[in-house]
């Protein structure tokens, strides 16, 4: 199956894309997801949190990914 990822502030620096699209086998949650995340970013998002919607709508929870999804990491907003 399917999944677009949108990058987002630390995320899109940490992997030098707007989006990507991945292929993963049926029955991937988003738990898999974040740790391809991180091993595509060499340890540049190491220590930072990270909030997960999946089709726009925020997740607390690891959630079973389908076909065609679209998944957002979304760093910890930074102010200054």
């Amino acid at each position: 199956m399917k999944i677009k990822v949108k990058c987002f502030s630390q995320v899109k620096y940490a992997l030098g894309e707007n989006e990507i699209i991945l292929e993963m086998e049926t029955g991937s949650t988003t738990l898999g997801l974040e740790k391809i995340i991180r091993e595509k970013a060499d340890g540049k998002l190491d220590g930072v949190s990270l909030r997960v919607a999946v089709n726009q709508q925020y997740q607390s929870e690891e959630t079973i990914l389908t076909d065609g999804d679209e998944v957002a990491f979304i760093p910890p907003v930074q102010g200054g």
